[in-house]
Protein backbone atom coordinates (compact mmCIF):
# COMPACT_ATOMS: atom_id res chain seq x y z
CA UNK A 1 0.00 0.00 0.00
CA UNK A 2 1.41 2.75 -1.22
CA UNK A 3 0.57 5.52 1.35
CA UNK A 4 2.49 8.74 3.43
CA UNK A 5 3.21 7.81 6.64
CA UNK A 6 2.92 10.50 9.47
CA UNK A 7 5.35 11.33 11.46
CA UNK A 8 5.03 9.63 15.26
CA UNK A 9 4.62 12.02 17.60
CA UNK A 10 7.37 13.42 20.16
CA UNK A 11 7.28 12.72 23.63
CA UNK A 12 6.70 16.74 24.41
CA UNK A 13 3.97 16.62 21.73
CA UNK A 14 1.95 13.95 23.65
CA UNK A 15 2.46 16.28 27.00
CA UNK A 16 1.06 19.38 24.87
CA UNK A 17 -1.64 17.22 23.74
CA UNK A 18 -2.69 16.22 27.27
CA UNK A 19 -2.63 19.56 28.60
CA UNK A 20 -4.92 20.94 25.47
CA UNK A 21 -7.32 17.97 26.08
CA UNK A 22 -9.29 20.33 27.83
CA UNK A 23 -11.08 21.39 24.54
CA UNK A 24 -9.99 24.85 25.85
CA UNK A 25 -7.78 28.24 24.68
CA UNK A 26 -4.52 27.64 26.25
CA UNK A 27 -1.78 30.48 25.31
CA UNK A 28 1.61 29.63 23.66
CA UNK A 29 2.91 31.45 26.21
CA UNK A 30 1.66 29.25 29.34
CA UNK A 31 2.03 26.28 27.32
CA UNK A 32 5.52 27.17 27.41
CA UNK A 33 6.46 28.07 30.67
CA UNK A 34 4.53 24.67 31.94
CA UNK A 35 7.16 22.90 29.67
CA UNK A 36 10.16 24.82 29.88
CA UNK A 37 10.76 25.64 26.48
CA UNK A 38 10.10 28.17 23.99
CA UNK A 39 7.30 29.60 22.34
CA UNK A 40 8.31 28.48 19.13
CA UNK A 41 9.46 25.28 20.73
CA UNK A 42 5.40 24.85 21.38
CA UNK A 43 4.55 25.47 17.76
CA UNK A 44 6.79 23.38 16.14
CA UNK A 45 5.67 20.68 18.46
CA UNK A 46 2.23 20.69 17.56
CA UNK A 47 2.63 21.38 13.51
CA UNK A 48 1.46 18.58 11.79
CA UNK A 49 -0.93 17.38 14.84
CA UNK A 50 -4.39 17.62 12.14
CA UNK A 51 -2.16 14.92 9.86
CA UNK A 52 -2.82 12.96 13.36
CA UNK A 53 -6.97 12.99 12.94
CA UNK A 54 -7.17 15.99 14.91
CA UNK A 55 -8.22 19.20 14.56
CA UNK A 56 -6.01 22.28 16.28
CA UNK A 57 -7.27 25.82 16.45
CA UNK A 58 -4.46 28.51 16.53
CA UNK A 59 -6.38 31.80 17.47
CA UNK A 60 -3.57 35.66 17.44
CA UNK A 61 -4.39 36.16 20.87
CA UNK A 62 -5.85 33.61 22.39
CA UNK A 63 -3.54 30.53 21.53
CA UNK A 64 -4.09 26.79 20.68
CA UNK A 65 -7.13 24.94 21.10
CA UNK A 66 -8.04 21.35 20.23
CA UNK A 67 -11.85 21.14 18.79
CA UNK A 68 -11.46 16.96 19.05
CA UNK A 69 -9.46 16.69 21.97
CA UNK A 70 -8.82 12.44 22.09
CA UNK A 71 -9.98 10.26 25.07
CA UNK A 72 -7.13 9.05 26.61
CA UNK A 73 -6.50 5.80 27.82
CA UNK A 74 -6.19 5.69 31.02
CA UNK A 75 -5.17 2.39 33.45
CA UNK A 76 -7.10 3.20 36.06
CA UNK A 77 -10.47 3.77 34.35
CA UNK A 78 -9.75 0.75 32.07
CA UNK A 79 -9.50 -0.93 35.40
CA UNK A 80 -12.59 0.25 37.12
CA UNK A 81 -14.42 -0.94 34.33
CA UNK A 82 -13.25 -4.41 34.60
CA UNK A 83 -13.96 -4.85 37.98
CA UNK A 84 -13.69 -8.31 39.71
CA UNK A 85 -12.05 -9.25 35.76
CA UNK A 86 -9.32 -6.28 36.34
CA UNK A 87 -7.15 -9.43 38.58
CA UNK A 88 -7.14 -11.24 34.62
CA UNK A 89 -5.29 -8.66 33.08
CA UNK A 90 -1.85 -6.85 33.34
CA UNK A 91 -2.57 -3.53 31.45
CA UNK A 92 -0.17 -1.07 29.78
CA UNK A 93 -0.64 1.85 28.12
CA UNK A 94 2.17 3.68 25.56
CA UNK A 95 2.13 6.64 23.43
CA UNK A 96 3.53 5.43 20.89
CA UNK A 97 5.45 2.07 19.08
CA UNK A 98 5.75 0.76 15.91
CA UNK A 99 3.27 -2.32 16.44
CA UNK A 100 2.05 -3.75 19.53
CA UNK A 101 1.97 -6.90 18.48
CA UNK A 102 5.58 -7.08 17.86
CA UNK A 103 6.14 -5.18 21.00
CA UNK A 104 4.58 -8.17 23.12
CA UNK A 105 6.21 -11.03 21.02
CA UNK A 106 9.15 -9.84 22.56
CA UNK A 107 7.76 -9.44 26.29
CA UNK A 108 6.67 -13.03 25.47
CA UNK A 109 9.94 -14.38 24.88
CA UNK A 110 10.94 -12.98 28.06
CA UNK A 111 8.11 -14.57 30.05
CA UNK A 112 5.42 -12.46 30.20
CA UNK A 113 2.37 -14.04 31.71
CA UNK A 114 -1.23 -14.41 30.24
CA UNK A 115 -3.69 -11.33 30.59
CA UNK A 116 -0.53 -9.01 29.48
CA UNK A 117 -1.96 -6.28 27.37
CA UNK A 118 -0.16 -3.19 25.44
CA UNK A 119 -2.25 -0.45 24.26
CA UNK A 120 -0.89 2.33 22.20
CA UNK A 121 -2.20 5.28 21.13
CA UNK A 122 -0.11 6.24 18.49
CA UNK A 123 0.75 3.48 16.66
CA UNK A 124 3.07 3.95 13.13
CA UNK A 125 3.80 0.16 12.20
CA UNK A 126 0.46 -1.39 12.40
CA UNK A 127 -0.02 -4.48 10.52
CA UNK A 128 -2.89 -6.10 9.80
CA UNK A 129 -3.66 -9.74 7.91
CA UNK A 130 -1.53 -10.58 4.74
CA UNK A 131 1.14 -7.81 5.12
CA UNK A 132 -1.32 -4.83 4.77
CA UNK A 133 -1.09 -2.06 7.26
CA UNK A 134 -3.41 -0.36 9.78
CA UNK A 135 -4.34 3.35 9.62
CA UNK A 136 -5.76 4.89 12.72
CA UNK A 137 -5.93 8.31 14.38
CA UNK A 138 -4.83 9.81 17.65
CA UNK A 139 -7.36 8.65 20.35
CA UNK A 140 -10.07 7.70 17.13
CA UNK A 141 -9.42 4.03 17.05
CA UNK A 142 -8.11 1.02 19.77
CA UNK A 143 -5.23 -0.67 19.16
CA UNK A 144 -4.17 -3.31 21.36
CA UNK A 145 -2.47 -6.60 21.70
CA UNK A 146 -3.51 -9.75 24.77
CA UNK A 147 -0.72 -12.83 25.05
CA UNK A 148 -2.55 -15.64 26.13
CA UNK A 149 -1.03 -19.26 26.82
CA UNK A 150 -2.10 -22.22 26.48
CA UNK A 151 -1.17 -25.53 27.31
CA UNK A 152 -2.27 -27.18 23.90
CA UNK A 153 -0.04 -26.98 20.89
CA UNK A 154 -0.08 -24.81 17.62
CA UNK A 155 -1.95 -27.81 16.05
CA UNK A 156 -4.81 -26.91 18.20
CA UNK A 157 -5.18 -23.18 17.47
CA UNK A 158 -6.70 -23.53 14.28
CA UNK A 159 -10.59 -21.32 13.96
CA UNK A 160 -8.96 -19.21 16.99
CA UNK A 161 -8.88 -15.61 15.00
CA UNK A 162 -12.79 -16.61 13.99
CA UNK A 163 -13.32 -17.13 18.19
CA UNK A 164 -11.36 -13.83 18.62
CA UNK A 165 -14.57 -12.53 16.37
CA UNK A 166 -16.76 -13.54 18.39
CA UNK A 167 -15.93 -11.66 21.61
CA UNK A 168 -15.64 -8.33 19.69
CA UNK A 169 -19.88 -9.09 18.11
CA UNK A 170 -20.14 -10.14 22.31
CA UNK A 171 -18.80 -6.57 22.93
CA UNK A 172 -20.42 -4.55 20.51
CA UNK A 173 -23.57 -6.14 21.24
CA UNK A 174 -23.22 -5.71 24.94
CA UNK A 175 -22.93 -1.86 24.12
CA UNK A 176 -25.85 -2.00 22.10
CA UNK A 177 -24.23 -2.18 18.32
CA UNK A 178 -26.32 -4.24 17.13
CA UNK A 179 -25.19 -3.96 13.35
CA UNK A 180 -21.69 -5.10 12.89
CA UNK A 181 -20.84 -8.65 11.61
CA UNK A 182 -18.15 -10.92 10.73
CA UNK A 183 -16.39 -11.85 7.56
CA UNK A 184 -14.46 -14.75 7.21
CA UNK A 185 -11.94 -15.23 8.66
CA UNK A 186 -11.54 -12.49 10.93
CA UNK A 187 -12.63 -9.02 10.14
CA UNK A 188 -15.78 -6.98 11.67
CA UNK A 189 -17.49 -5.16 8.90
CA UNK A 190 -21.16 -3.06 8.93
CA UNK A 191 -22.34 -1.92 6.07
CA UNK A 192 -20.52 1.23 5.28
CA UNK A 193 -17.15 -1.18 5.28
CA UNK A 194 -14.66 -2.66 7.49
CA UNK A 195 -14.69 -1.90 11.77
CA UNK A 196 -12.29 -3.93 13.15
CA UNK A 197 -9.09 -6.13 12.73
CA UNK A 198 -7.73 -9.31 13.82
CA UNK A 199 -4.52 -10.35 13.87
CA UNK A 200 -3.23 -13.60 15.75
CA UNK A 201 0.36 -14.58 16.06
CA UNK A 202 1.49 -17.65 17.41
CA UNK A 203 4.81 -19.21 19.20
CA UNK A 204 5.31 -22.43 20.81
CA UNK A 205 5.21 -26.05 19.98
CA UNK A 206 3.30 -28.73 18.01
CA UNK A 207 2.33 -30.12 20.87
CA UNK A 208 1.98 -27.56 23.15
CA UNK A 209 2.60 -25.40 25.11
CA UNK A 210 2.35 -22.07 22.94
CA UNK A 211 1.54 -18.46 23.26
CA UNK A 212 -0.25 -16.38 20.99
CA UNK A 213 -0.99 -12.71 20.69
CA UNK A 214 -3.91 -11.57 20.06
CA UNK A 215 -3.85 -7.99 18.14
CA UNK A 216 -7.06 -5.73 17.25
CA UNK A 217 -8.06 -2.49 15.68
CA UNK A 218 -11.46 -0.69 16.02
CA UNK A 219 -12.06 2.10 14.37
CA UNK A 220 -13.84 4.62 16.63
CA UNK A 221 -14.24 7.43 14.46
CA UNK A 222 -12.45 8.04 10.97
CA UNK A 223 -11.49 11.90 10.62
CA UNK A 224 -10.90 12.48 7.54
CA UNK A 225 -6.91 13.12 7.02
CA UNK A 226 -6.95 8.80 7.95
CA UNK A 227 -9.70 7.69 5.60
CA UNK A 228 -7.55 8.82 2.87
CA UNK A 229 -4.49 6.94 3.91
CA UNK A 230 -7.02 3.57 3.55
CA UNK A 231 -7.46 1.87 -0.07
CA UNK A 232 -10.70 -0.11 1.12
CA UNK A 233 -14.29 0.82 2.31
CA UNK A 234 -13.38 1.84 5.55
CA UNK A 235 -15.94 1.87 8.63
CA UNK A 236 -16.09 3.33 12.57
CA UNK A 237 -18.18 3.44 15.75
CA UNK A 238 -19.44 6.39 14.61
CA UNK A 239 -20.67 5.54 11.59
CA UNK A 240 -23.13 2.63 13.12
CA UNK A 241 -24.19 4.35 16.39
CA UNK A 242 -25.35 8.29 17.68
CA UNK A 243 -23.16 7.96 20.87
CA UNK A 244 -20.25 5.84 20.26
CA UNK A 245 -18.84 4.41 24.11
CA UNK A 246 -16.35 5.99 25.67
CA UNK A 247 -12.97 4.65 24.84
CA UNK A 248 -11.87 3.27 28.01
CA UNK A 249 -15.29 1.45 28.89
CA UNK A 250 -14.92 0.32 25.66
CA UNK A 251 -11.86 -1.67 25.99
CA UNK A 252 -12.67 -3.19 29.51
CA UNK A 253 -15.94 -4.45 27.63
CA UNK A 254 -13.66 -6.20 25.07
CA UNK A 255 -11.11 -7.37 27.08
CA UNK A 256 -14.01 -8.92 29.22
CA UNK A 257 -15.45 -10.86 26.50
CA UNK A 258 -11.71 -11.44 25.24
CA UNK A 259 -11.47 -13.69 28.39
CA UNK A 260 -14.61 -15.33 28.17
CA UNK A 261 -14.07 -16.67 24.72
CA UNK A 262 -10.23 -17.39 24.81
CA UNK A 263 -10.78 -19.39 28.43
CA UNK A 264 -13.92 -21.35 26.30
CA UNK A 265 -11.69 -21.90 23.49
CA UNK A 266 -8.66 -23.20 25.72
CA UNK A 267 -10.95 -25.55 27.16
CA UNK A 268 -13.09 -26.86 24.06
CA UNK A 269 -11.39 -25.91 20.55
CA UNK A 270 -12.92 -23.69 18.21
CA UNK A 271 -15.56 -26.76 17.51
CA UNK A 272 -18.00 -25.00 21.18
CA UNK A 273 -17.99 -21.73 19.34
CA UNK A 274 -18.95 -22.68 15.46
CA UNK A 275 -22.28 -21.54 15.32
CA UNK A 276 -22.37 -19.09 17.51
CA UNK A 277 -19.34 -17.47 15.07
CA UNK A 278 -21.78 -18.63 11.84
CA UNK A 279 -24.78 -16.60 13.36
CA UNK A 280 -22.57 -13.54 12.99
CA UNK A 281 -21.51 -14.23 9.64
CA UNK A 282 -22.88 -11.85 7.25
CA UNK A 283 -22.16 -13.98 3.87
CA UNK A 284 -23.22 -17.47 5.60
CA UNK A 285 -25.54 -18.62 2.77
CA UNK A 286 -24.64 -16.13 0.51
CA UNK A 287 -22.88 -16.35 -3.56
CA UNK A 288 -19.57 -14.93 -3.18
CA UNK A 289 -16.23 -14.99 -4.63
CA UNK A 290 -12.92 -16.53 -3.37
CA UNK A 291 -9.37 -15.02 -4.43
CA UNK A 292 -6.69 -17.56 -3.60
CA UNK A 293 -3.30 -16.02 -2.95
CA UNK A 294 -2.29 -18.04 -6.00
CA UNK A 295 -4.66 -15.63 -7.78
CA UNK A 296 -7.11 -18.00 -8.96
CA UNK A 297 -10.33 -17.69 -7.51
CA UNK A 298 -13.39 -19.84 -7.09
CA UNK A 299 -17.19 -19.22 -6.75
CA UNK A 300 -19.79 -20.81 -4.38
CA UNK A 301 -22.27 -20.37 -1.89
CA UNK A 302 -20.94 -20.37 1.67
CA UNK A 303 -22.01 -23.19 3.70
CA UNK A 304 -20.22 -22.16 6.58
CA UNK A 305 -17.05 -23.13 8.89
CA UNK A 306 -15.72 -26.21 9.51
CA UNK A 307 -14.05 -27.39 13.36
CA UNK A 308 -11.08 -25.96 12.51
CA UNK A 309 -12.62 -22.53 11.24
CA UNK A 310 -11.47 -23.47 7.63
CA UNK A 311 -14.67 -22.17 5.13
CA UNK A 312 -16.73 -24.15 3.64
CA UNK A 313 -18.25 -23.70 0.17
CA UNK A 314 -20.72 -24.99 -2.33
CA UNK A 315 -19.25 -24.95 -5.67
CA UNK A 316 -19.68 -26.66 -9.30
CA UNK A 317 -17.31 -29.40 -8.41
CA UNK A 318 -18.75 -30.13 -5.32
CA UNK A 319 -18.61 -29.01 -1.25
CA UNK A 320 -14.65 -27.41 -0.90
CA UNK A 321 -13.07 -26.25 2.21
CA UNK A 322 -10.41 -22.85 2.48
CA UNK A 323 -7.71 -22.55 4.81
CA UNK A 324 -6.99 -18.71 3.07
CA UNK A 325 -8.09 -16.74 0.65
CA UNK A 326 -10.08 -12.95 0.26
CA UNK A 327 -14.13 -13.15 0.15
CA UNK A 328 -16.46 -10.96 -1.67
CA UNK A 329 -19.86 -10.86 -2.95
CA UNK A 330 -20.98 -11.60 -6.17
CA UNK A 331 -24.44 -11.33 -7.27
CA UNK A 332 -26.57 -13.99 -8.19
CA UNK A 333 -26.91 -14.66 -12.02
Amino acid sequence: MDTHQQETPGALTFVLLRLLADGEFHSGEALARQLGISRSGVNNMLRGVNGYGLTLYRVRGRGYCLANPPQWLDAARIGKHLGAHGKNFQVKIVDSSPSSNTLLLQQAALGAPTGSVLAVEWQSGGRGRMGRTWHSGLGNALTFSLLWRFECGLSSLSGLSLAVGIALMRALRALGIESAHLKWPNDVLCVHGKLAGILVEAQGDMLGPSVVVIGIGLNLSLPQPVRRQIEQPVASLADVTATVPERNLLFAVLLRELHGVLHEFGTHGFSALRAEWEGYHGMQGQPVQLLLPTGNSVAGTVRGVAMDGSLELDTAQGQMKFNVGEVSLRGRS
